[in-house]
């Protein structure tokens, strides 16, 4: 419908165009569509942003060459409008969705107003939780940052502590192998010690016993002073000892002898050989001597003091012994240069030659 009334401004406003002059527009069809690679619009993320966008498209498509088509000479376009996404899924906030389009559009419009406005409203109360949101997430990483890390430091002391009591079980293991290693090192020497003492003992007492016995074969023989005569008693005496060989006696000068002179009678024997009384008596002594070594003094009934002096072993150190019974053993203690017997024979504390008081006796030395 033409219209000559003029405009606010005084201008004459042209009649509108009818459609035979400007020809069929349809804004739907070709002719709002754009040139491919001309005019892109970009698609935009917000559902606000898009709503834009539709509504200018219509507006350009609505919009003619010399003018606005009016809704009485062009045929209604349908235009849609998306449905836009509840405001607080938008912002990031939960909430529950809208039902109706119109509500999607006027919550961001309403909201964006309040902000632009500087209202305080629910835009401000989501964004203090958004930032609360923020806070608690933040602190549960921290925490979590935490724990783990005390976590680490907890493993690594228990690697640190395990290692060390494996190190030191090592070495209390270390330090067990060694002490047994020593031990049965020492039990084996004292073991060889023993074995060797023993093999000793038993040499020794097999040459006493051999001593002994030939001893024995050789009493009562009576080969001749000097010649090893047996210990034949005669008038209750016997000889000291059998098996021997004179070679010092009694008087014999030699600085072997501290008085200058020998006090006294050897008889030259092997280790061991017995050694018997000469008469009847009592011990009165017996024990170490000094120079005369193992020393066993023999008081006879008629006080006279016979000492057997160097033995190797004491058999009788007290009581009373009769002629010819064995108190102890041939030697080498004392001030000795080989074993022997050394006989002295006292009377009234002073010495005698001892071969002549044996011969006296009816013994044939």
């Amino acid at each position: 419908m033409a219209s000559n009334s003029p405009s606010p401004e005084g201008i004459d406003v042209p009649e509108t165009p009818t459609a035979g002059a400007w020809g069929e527009w349809n804004p739907t069809e070709d002719s709002a569509r754009s040139v491919r690679g001309k005019h892109r619009v970009l698609k935009q993320r917000g559902g606000l942003a898009r709503s834009s966008t539709v509504l200018g498209v219509g507006v350009i498509a609505a919009v003619g060459a010399g003018g606005i088509a009016t809704a009485q000479d062009r045929p209604q376009v349908a235009i849609s409008m998306p449905s836009l996404p509840d405001l607080p899924d938008l912002l990031g906030g939960g909430g529950h969705a809208s039902g109706t389009a119109g509500t999607d559009t006027a919550a961001p419009a309403g909201a964006a107003a309040a902000q632009s406005a500087g209202i305080p409203g629910q835009a401000d109360g989501r964004g203090h939780g958004q930032a609360d949101a923020g806070e608690a997430l933040r602190h549960r990483i921290l925490q979590q940052a935490e724990s783990q890390q005390e976590a680490v430091e907890t493993q690594a002391r228990a690697d640190a502590e395990r290692t060390a009591r494996e190190a030191a079980a090592q070495e209390a293991r270390a330090q067990k192998e060694a002490a047994d290693k020593e031990a049965e090192t020492a039990r084996a020497a004292a073991e060889k010690a023993a074995a060797e003492k023993a093999e000793a003992d038993k040499a020794a007492e097999a040459a006493a016993t051999t001593a002994a016995k030939a001893a024995e074969g050789a009493e009562g023989g009576g080969s001749g002073p000097g010649a090893g005569a047996g210990t034949k008693a005669s008038g209750g005496y016997s000889l000291p000892t059998s098996s021997y060989t004179l070679t010092s006696h009694y008087g014999d000068s030699g600085s072997m002898w501290s008085s200058g002179h020998h006090t006294g009678l050897d008889f030259a024997a092997p280790t061991g050989t017995p050694v018997k009384a000469v008469g009847g008596g009592k011990v009165i002594s017996a024990g170490w001597s000094g120079a005369y070594g193992y020393r066993i003094v023999l008081q006879l009934d008629d006080g006279t003091e016979v000492w057997y002096c160097h033995l190797s072993s004491m058999s009788v150190t007290s009581g009373t012994v009769g002629a010819g019974e064995t108190i102890g053993r041939v030697g080498a203690t004392g001030n000795v240069t080989g074993a022997h017997l050394h006989l002295e024979v006292r009377k009234g504390g002073s010495t005698v030659d001892p071969l002549a008081w044996l011969e006296s006796k009816g013994l044939s030395v």
